[in-house]
């Protein structure tokens, strides 16, 4: 692992890439049984499977996919021979075992960070592909990573204006784009690198830009997303901000807001939120593929097996 910090604009424990036991894998959550009947199981309309294609600048474009009609061992199957990036969402709904035993663990690596404290929390199952990538994107909330089976290498860089715009920000939070944020090649001398092995968990600083690989091996790992009250703070002042933008206003920076102005803007965006000011547009997206067993990179049309 690469010593190097990623400073944030954002104030919070989380200084940098930090690596954590955890026990979860000593448990069986990761065995291909017990994967396969929780894609049996699992509700389809919880499912992100997405596909992302690269071009020589490593920018990306995403394609996202159809839950399909494979079972939960042609689907484990599919994963394992394509370039899949497959997330159950909400794990606490989904797998009550595994999000009790990871809350636990959640509770150990708390305890290292005077002054965090989780106030809400959700997460998604990640399974994917030897050679699957995530590009390079931020989280609006803290995130404990943890790693279950295979290798995957993340990439952490600085939550400052140059790696992350807070117009950038304001987009992916009010849900008019996806997660990802723009990306430049020079970013990677900033970078800190940290290669996950089964067993470890990885925490990050809040808002920090990712990006993530798999070493050539099927991958799995709980992503746990927590809010705090700051960052509920800040991601309703962002949300407020995106809806004034919308509007030709020019609002002011969370940077230069303090907790009382970050708070109203808070409780702006609440009332915002009600009002729809801001329509979804990532649940627009067309899904354009399914997996399949044998096919090109796991994905095949999702008209070929009707």
């Amino acid at each position: 692992m690469l010593q190097k910090t990623a400073p944030s604009r954002y104030t919070g424990p989380i200084a940098k890439g930090d690596v954590h036991p955890h026990t979860l894998v000593d448990r069986g959550f990761a065995s291909d049984e017990a994967l396969a009947a929780l894609l049996d199981r699992y509700p389809a309309e919880l499912f992100d499977i997405n596909l992302y294609d690269y071009d020589d600048d490593g920018q990306s474009r995403l394609r996202t996919g159809a839950r399909g009609r494979l079972s939960g061992a042609e689907l484990l199957e599919a994963i394992k021979q394509g370039r899949l990036w497959v997330n159950l969402r909400s794990v606490e709904q989904g797998w009550p075992e595994l999000w009790q035993a990871a809350m636990g663990e959640l509770a150990t690596i708390q305890a290292r960070y005077p002054g965090l404290k989780a106030v809400r929390n959700a997460g998604q199952l990640i399974l994917s592909s030897p050679k699957a990538r995530v590009p390079y994107h931020f989280d609006a909330a803290g995130v404990v990573l943890f790693h279950l089976r295979g290798r995957k290498r993340v990439f952490v860089y600085p939550g400052d204006e140059l790696h992350l715009p807070e117009i950038a920000m304001e987009q992916v939070v009010a849900r008019q784009t996806t997660e990802e944020v723009p990306y430049s090649r020079s970013f990677e001398a900033d970078a800190q690198v940290v290669d996950l092995e089964p067993g470890q968990a990885l925490t990050w600083p809040f808002y920090a830009p990712h990006r993530v690989e798999n070493l050539d091996r099927f991958c799995v790992s709980l992503s746990m997303d927590f809010q705090t009250w700051p960052t509920r703070f800040r991601n309703g002042a962002l949300y407020a901000n995106a809806v004034a933008r919308a509007r030709r206003h020019q609002p002011r920076s969370t940077d230069t807001l303090g907790t009382v102005g970050l708070a109203a803007r808070w409780a702006a965006s609440l009332a915002f939120r009600k009002l729809k000011l801001m329509p979804d547009q990532i649940a627009r997206f067309e899904r354009d593929f399914e997996p399949e067993v044998g096919a090109l990179d796991g994905a095949g049309s999702i008209n070929s097996r009707s």
